[in-house]
């Protein structure tokens, strides 16, 4: 096996492991167990846990552009079409792979704590926030800087909210409907400012 499939293994593996027991309740033998291969092959790849939890939270925010990138072809060139790729990538992350929502929150708890977790979850956010702002300022230019400045932190916390919200209490929590009346609430804000 190539050293890169070896490591999506780890990573496929670490990514069960940790949201079923979080970050702080995984060990490197129930990553081993679950990817079926001697612990010593993970530590080859990882040297330790922390660092394959960094490498497990690069695939995170990989796949979660990967999503918007598959489903970008969908959607036109205009204000709308190009929030609502966020939008709908949140959507499928929360209805089809919560394992990476579920994950990614735990991320954040630990980022309270572990310097390098919080760096990480720092740029995770910057870009985010970096490809909305990119999408404000390519379609409404005249924006008051001031007012444009927290627009894509409201949608992160949108965005983010409907994850926290839905694996908490998902028989009370309608993510398509909350995530449909978000949109239009920004655009609303959008086209009023």
């Amino acid at each position: 096996m190539k050293d890169k499939n070896m490591e999506d293994v780890i990573l496929n593996a670490a990514l069960e492991v940790v949201n079923k027991n979080t970050i702080s309740g995984t060990r490197m033998h129930l990553i081993a167990q679950k990817a079926d291969m001697a612990q010593s092959n993970i530590h080859y790849h990882y040297k330790t846990k922390h660092n394959l939890m960094v490498a497990l939270h690069k695939k995170v925010v990989r796949r979660y552009v990967e999503i918007r990138d598959e489903i970008r072809d969908n959607y036109g060139d205009t204000l709308s079409d190009q929030l609502d790729i966020y939008f709908q990538q949140k959507l499928d992350c929360i209805l089809k792979e919560p394992e990476y929502d579920i994950v990614e929150l735990d991320f954040w708890l630990q980022a309270r704590i572990d310097p390098e977790y919080h760096d990480i979850m720092n740029h995770a956010f910057d870009f985010w926030r970096s490809g909305i702002g990119q999408i404000i300022d390519k379609y409404v230019p005249d924006m008051p800087k001031e007012k444009r400045e927290f627009l894509p932190h409201m949608i992160i916390s949108m965005l983010e909210g409907a994850t926290l919200q839905y694996h908490v209490d998902e028989n009370n929590f309608d993510a398509e409907a909350y995530l449909g009346y978000c949109k239009k609430m920004i655009l609303e804000v959008i086209y009023k400012l």
